[in-house]
């Protein structure tokens, strides 16, 4: 699940529901706890950063602030009108 490249940056994949199944919210959910229990966050990180879906309607991508995962979040778009 983890595989560590260039200057030891690791880096994770975890997928998520079919389209128009599920909840991609829930999938990252699903990801970070996972992570949390294999041992992913026990090593002296400097930063962890989530690349997630921003079209999904439901309220899973709160979770790393609500849960006191994530002390910053940060929105980042393309240029482009369906970005927003």
């Amino acid at each position: 699940v983890l595989k560590a490249g260039y200057a030891d940056i690791k880096c994770v994949e975890s997928g998520g529901p079919e389209p128009g199944v599920g909840c991609a919210g829930r999938g990252v959910i699903t990801a970070i706890n996972f992570l949390e229990e294999e041992g992913a966050y026990e090593e002296d990180l400097d930063f962890v950063f989530y690349d997630v879906l921003g079209d999904v309607v439901c309220g899973g991508f709160a979770m790393p602030i609500r849960e006191n995962k994530a002390q910053e979040i940060y929105i980042v778009v393309s240029g482009e009108m369906m970005a927003l």
